[in-house]
């Protein structure tokens, strides 16, 4: 068998595009200039910056002014929990709702505020990782500062009901914030059809570099400054501008929103393949609902398998996969967001996420289909434990 080269792990990062790295370039070179300088150089990038922010704004359905740059997802996250809770403290609004597997910028940054006399209330996941709208509504307190609520999860991308949730809150005159970073430039956002008031995005999940992101705040909704310093960034956000990057993630939310229906028809059916392909070994199963999930992820758990070993052997063959959650993949605990599904531990430690996108072709999925059922034969024949489950003896 040939060794190929397969990048599945684009819910962890993608690969800088082609369109988005000749945007960038004229930024490092000869359109330098500090946007906050009042000569020609100068104005030319504030004009390069509002160009972007009204490319970022369009593709989600907002306007320009509600559109805000940071330098990722999490901080964006941050911003939006930290800045609400800050807003209405002295209201006496003390309570957050949230969910159990939201990424850790969302649950780090909760645990801070319940450290800083704060309660939370995290929903529940049924068993295919979806949120149950009236688990939120039934959260929600008279003294409830914010809701934030995943639009899409970044280790099974499960969907969730977001517009309902949305106008849950609206009902309940409750603030909603949605972490978009898995779902923006793949599924449908229109953020005022849908009345989320807070959302966060990251460029480097949609072909853009790592470190720009954004925050969209609905109009009318004030949020205290994030970083203090200049009048960046409509004076919200001190620091000066990352006038390439910021111009790479206008250029990617662009590509990324257009024709998103026949990427994702395309990109859908090859996923479909692999779970096919990947859940004929027996004692596995599919993490995550079948249907309502973003169209290239799968996350499935093979037992008899660990998930490190599972991941290194792939490697050999030049594919790039996961096992969870970028952000905690130097962990050796198992996933938050399977546990939270009801697997049990050794089952949650050998999943396997992959990840693709419109780049992925079906000679890359063969590939991976041929790959995947080799490596498990041999990892569960040096497993002492998969005589036993084959058995169906408990391994507890």
């Amino acid at each position: 068998m040939e060794k190929r080269f397969i990048y599945a792990d684009n819910a962890a990062t993608t690969q800088v595009s082609e369109e988005v790295l000749e945007s960038m370039l004229p930024y490092f070179r000869s359109e330098y200039g500090n946007a906050s300088s009042i000569y020609k150089l100068g104005r030319d990038a504030q004009r390069t910056i509002e160009n972007a922010r009204e490319k970022v704004a369009k593709a989600l359905g907002a306007d320009a002014n509600e559109i805000y740059f940071t330098s990722c997802g999490s901080e964006s996250d941050n911003w939006a929990i930290k800045g609400v809770c800050d807003k209405l403290s002295a209201k006496g609004k003390k309570h957050i709702v949230t969910s159990v597997f939201e990424h850790h910028a969302i649950l780090h940054t909760c645990k801070y505020m319940e450290e800083h006399g704060f309660e939370v209330t995290y929903v529940p996941v049924d068993s295919k990782g979806l949120i149950n709208p009236e688990d939120v509504r039934n959260a929600i307190r008279d003294d409830t500062a914010i809701v934030s609520i995943m639009f899409a999860n970044n280790e099974i991308g499960t969907i969730q009901p977001i517009e309902e949730i949305a106008a849950i809150c609206k009902e309940k005159k409750v603030i909603f914030h949605t972490d978009a970073v898995q779902a923006v430039g793949h599924v449908e956002i229109d953020v005022h059809k849908m009345g989320i008031d807070l959302l966060s995005l990251s460029g480097h999940k949609i072909h853009a570099q790592k470190g720009i992101g954004a925050l969209y705040i609905r109009k009318g909704l004030s949020l205290p400054n994030f970083l203090h310093g200049g009048a960046q960034e409509r004076n919200k956000r001190a620091g000066t501008e990352n006038v390439p990057a910021i111009v790479g993630l206008g250029t990617a939310m662009e590509i990324a929103c257009s024709d998103i229906e026949k990427k994702a028809e395309i990109v859908t059916a090859r996923r479909n393949r692999l779970i096919d392909g990947i859940l004929k070994l027996p004692h596995t199963r599919l993490n995550g609902d079948r249907d309502k999930r973003l169209p290239g992820n799968l996350n499935i758990s093979i037992e008899g398998v660990e998930g490190e070993s599972l991941l290194l052997m792939l490697d050999m063959y030049g594919i790039c996969a996961s096992s969870g959650s970028a952000c905690t993949s130097g962990s050796l605990d198992p996933s938050h967001v399977l546990l939270a599904l009801g697997l049990k531990h050794e089952v949650a430690h050998g999943s396997l996420r992959l990840s693709i996108d419109e780049n992925t072709s079906d000679e890359d999925v063969d590939y991976i289909l041929e790959v995947v059922p080799k490596v498990v034969e041999r990892l569960r024949d040096m497993s002492p434990l998969w005589e036993r489950i084959q058995n169906g003896e408990s391994i507890d």
